[in-house]
């Protein structure tokens, strides 16, 4: 059965067995928690700002300048070099816009579809990718907010509103109430002035969505150990965690680990699923 999985893994006898494992919990499952973090994103060609070199080769002319990473996604940056922010903001939402999620945004989905409890979402990403996958909005819960929106910087209330279509750096969009600067409702560094109402909403629906479900599962993905808001959520839920993470993998039964990207480890794991033949978790 795990002949067709050699071209992804080189040892056989030790990770099909965390791959057989990890399907079974998946197979037995009525519904799925899909805790998503950076690395989620890769696979659609997505930088993963792990540290100053890998955010100054996304970004060459923040690099020439010197500016960090924590300095231009912080809250601050908007108030003292506003141009400069909404340059790295625009930027990054282009960025987003036009990338594609990876075929393992469609198998999570398919996944989701069939199990009789459906799906959630919590993530850490502000890309909207799981929305451009197919996902519903209203489950789809977005922790450290969302590219799609903009607030106030002040702020002057907790009103949000779309961003738009195109944004000028050197005319950024201002709130519509009280006309001072806006910037994008997103959890920043040293960000005490994020609004969260709209994750709150999102909270309260994963409440009654899990209050109505019998037997879920996490699955766990691209989620750091340096920020570890995802693991937290996913730890919290105290049910069987399906970890595919390239570095951080480990994990004890009865979860499992997988060292894989997450397109690779959802393409491993649907092979499995399709051969019918999962062990016992």
């Amino acid at each position: 059965m795990f002949k067709s999985l050699k071209h992804i893994w080189p040892e056989p006898t030790i990770m099909p067995e965390a791959l057989s494992q990890a399907a079974s919990l998946i197979h037995s499952a009525d519904s799925l928690v899909i805790c998503a973090g950076a690395g989620m994103g890769v696979d659609s060609g997505l930088p993963d700002f792990r540290g100053n070199s890998g955010f100054w080769k996304a970004y060459p002319r923040l690099a020439a300048q010197g500016v960090r990473f924590a300095e231009i996604a912080n809250p601050s940056a908007f108030l003292e070099h506003p141009e400069l922010a909404w340059e790295f903001y625009a930027h990054r939402i282009n960025l987003y816009r036009s990338a594609q999620p990876h075929l393992g945004f469609g198998i999570l989905k398919r996944w989701c579809d069939e199990k009789p409890g459906g799906g959630f979402v919590y993530t850490s990403n502000v890309d909207g990718h799981f929305q451009k996958a197919g996902f519903a909005d209203s489950r789809v819960l977005e922790c450290h907010g969302s590219l799609a929106y903009l607030q106030c910087t002040e702020p002057c209330g907790n009103h949000l509103w779309p961003m738009p279509d195109a944004i000028d750096p050197k005319q950024p969009p201002l709130c519509p109430k009280c006309d001072e600067l806006a910037r994008p409702n997103v959890l920043m560094f040293n960000d005490w002035g994020a609004i969260h109402e709209r994750a709150e909403q999102k909270h309260e629906a994963f409440e009654r969505w899990s209050a109505i479900v019998s037997n879920p599962i996490v699955i766990e993905l691209g989620a750091g150990v340096n920020i570890p808001s995802v693991r937290r959520f996913a730890a919290t839920l105290e049910v069987p965690i399906v970890r595919i993470n390239p570095q951080d993998h480990r994990i004890s039964r009865p979860h499992a680990g997988l060292a894989f990207g997450a397109l690779k480890g959802l393409t491993a794991l649907q092979e499995v699923l399709e051969s019918s033949v999962v062990a016992q978790p």
